[in-house]
């Protein structure tokens, strides 16, 4: 028979069973104020569910079952109340979004996240980690469901959902939401995302300076109608000169010839450019001298490099619509530009530009079609106006980066931006305690590539908001296999890393952030 319980082990029992009794009472706490949250009104639009999701249980709609598969991801996730709206601000907008709040733990702010090209779903992947890191977050499928622009095709409300309303209403309707969960608002409000995301990065600090005290815009679509004429002028040019293609043998010869002209440039060889800006490297010197050969480009090829390197000027304005950079040339496909920055372009044009699903390729004109798009976009997508002087003068913070092999959008898209506001402000210095630009050697389209590509600007950008330490650098870190083998500090623009002379080159504490 088993032992008689003693009182020390009734007592114990006794406490175990009244913290699990608290336990439980909490938790039918934290499911019935998430609940309430489902009847609750709000304007121009409707809470359509609220739930609480146990630890480790989600999955997206449709994706089969939690835990199995892709959705391993959402393992780690803890305890959170998910909040599902609808967002009507306009007759013909229909804007589904998500708000996550933690149930416990919850560190008192609000993280926003972005999307990606013409992507119409919840970022759900994007949502982990601030999750994760105890925020409250959300995010916005911008109005539409799928991937293409067909959604905008006799429907501008939606095109204005898409190009900058959505993540506007996103922002207010989710801090009334935290405000009601947690009977108080966020004390810190952010926003994070790259590509399409850093376009709506960069939109809400130019619209709406007051929805958010930090934002971060990596590889930002400033020039979203830039980007999808770029890539069509080169692919209309190689579809109809398919002896002027750059396959990959040839990508690998201008690489190594831009690696050669420009590498050394900051007093390191390591497969990096430091600054493709400053690299003078001319696709002419590769051109053969007699017949062609596997180590060199014929006349024709020469000129397709020169295309894409290019930054013609857009006829209705005059600005510069920037080219792709030495070094990005392993990004390029037999076409040009990728796959994505292709069908971007042709979406843009068919449906947004001519609303003609019937537009093909054969009909596009460059100097009419570049002047075109900018005009009909009106600043609904495209992110080109430097005035922050309300962003600025509120206090918000902006951390902008960009890949400087970014062959999906071009990094020298970011930097002309930059030198545009610093022109409208009249220096760097006034605009350097609440916006910077950190341009990164060797890194593609918002992370990898052969540079350090692997950083953290959250952290940046609290400790800049809530304690007033500006970023003066950043540390990254490029991984081979999951181990770190160079780290080095990503420097504002238009400063650089210069190797100090003495130590490891793959060491960031053996370089300082210079002035070019």
């Amino acid at each position: 028979m088993p032992a008689s319980p003693n009182k020390k082990n009734i007592r114990q029992l006794i406490i175990t069973l009244f913290l699990l009794s608290l336990g439980s009472l909490s938790h039918a706490a934290e499911t019935a104020a998430c609940a309430t949250l489902a009847s609750l009104q709000i304007p121009s639009g409707s809470i359509t569910s609220a739930e609480i999701i146990s630890a480790g249980a989600f999955a997206p709609p449709g994706s089969g079952p939690a835990g199995e598969g892709p959705n391993r991801l959402y393992l780690p996730l803890p305890e959170f109340c998910k909040v599902a709206l609808t967002l009507r601000p306009s007759d013909d907008s229909d804007i589904r979004m998500e708000v996550w709040l933690p149930t416990a733990n919850w560190n008192g702010k609000y993280l926003a996240v972005g999307n990606a090209a013409f992507t119409g779903n919840i970022r759900y992947p994007s949502m982990v980690a601030p999750l994760l890191g105890g925020y409250a977050t959300s995010s916005t499928d911008t109005g539409h469901e799928g991937n293409t622009a067909s959604f905008g095709l006799g429907h501008p409300e939606k095109v204005i959902d898409f190009g900058w309303r959505a993540v506007h209403e996103m922002a207010e309707v989710s801090k009334w939401v935290i405000a009601a969960y947690y009977a108080r608002g966020p004390e810190y409000s952010y926003f994070n995302g790259c590509s399409a995301g850093g376009r709506q990065a960069m939109k809400e600090a130019q619209r709406f300076p007051d929805d958010f005290d930090g934002i971060i815009a990596g590889a930002p679509g400033l020039d979203w109608t830039g980007r999808a004429v770029s890539a069509l002028r080169i692919e209309k040019y190689l579809t109809g000169n398919p002896q002027a293609m750059l396959l990959e043998p040839q990508r690998e010869l201008l690489h190594a010839g831009a690696l050669l002209a420009c590498d050394a440039n900051d007093g390191v060889t390591d497969g990096v450019i430091e600054n493709p800006l400053q690299c003078r490297f001319d696709p002419a010197d590769l051109q053969c001298r007699g017949d062609a050969t596997a180590d060199c480009l014929s006349p024709a090829q020469v000129k397709t490099a020169q295309l894409i390197y290019a930054s013609p000027a857009n006829p209705a304005t005059g600005r510069a619509i920037t080219g792709l950079l030495p070094g990005s040339e392993p990004g390029w496909t037999d076409l040009g530009w990728t796959a994505s920055a292709r069908d971007t372009g042709d979406n843009q044009l068919k449906y947004l530009v001519y609303g003609d699903t019937d537009w093909t390729l054969e009909q596009f004109d460059f100097d009419i079609d570049s002047a075109k798009a900018e005009l009909t976009d009106a600043d609904t997508l495209n992110a080109l106006d430097p005035d922050l002087r309300a962003f600025i003068a509120g206090g918000g913070k902006l951390i902008q980066y960009h890949g400087w092999v970014d062959p999906q959008i071009s990094p020298a898209n970011s930097s002309q931006y930059y030198e545009r506001v610093v022109d409208l402000f009249g220096s760097r210095e006034a605009i350097h305690d609440n916006y910077r630009l950190f341009m990164v050697p060797g890194m593609g389209h918002c992370g990898g590539g052969p540079g350090p590509n692997s950083f953290d600007t959250v952290s940046a950008l609290e400790a800049w908001v809530e304690s007033g330490i500006a970023p003066d650098s950043i540390e990254a870190a490029h991984q081979t296999q999951g181990v770190t083998d160079r780290t080095r500090p990503l420097c504002p623009y238009p400063e650089v890393a210069v190797y100090n002379g003495a130590g490891s080159t793959d060491d960031a504490y053996n370089f300082s952030c210079r002035s070019p």
